[in-house]
């Protein structure tokens, strides 16, 4: 668990280490909602919001920051400790099937 108040720096640098088509899964302290962000080439990113509202944004890396910022106030506004869990390769169908019980 991340404090929120260092979460957008220390998650920058885990973004320069991530591989192509692998994702990081970031949850609420409740997990409750969650935000998927995975690397689909060098500079491009595909964020998945799944809490509050549900959108899908491709970016670089460039855009991420200013993005966290808005996503940290919308899905996390009372979060003082965020999950940040790194998942390996990204498969649509191992997305459907894991859910947290």
């Amino acid at each position: 668990m991340i404090a929120k108040d260092n979460f957008i720096a220390l998650f920058m640098k885990r973004l320069e280490k991530l591989e192509i088509w692998c994702y990081f899964d970031i949850r609420s302290f409740k997990r409750n909602r969650s935000i998927l962000v995975i690397r689909i080439s060098e500079d491009f990113f595909r964020v998945i919001e799944n809490g509050f509202e549900k959108n899908e944004f491709e970016l670089n890396k460039e855009w991420m920051k200013k993005l966290w910022k808005t996503l940290l106030k919308r899905e996390f506004p009372r979060s003082n400790k965020i999950r940040l869990y790194d998942m390996g390769v990204y498969e649509v169908e191992s997305l459907e099937k894991r859910k947290k019980i």
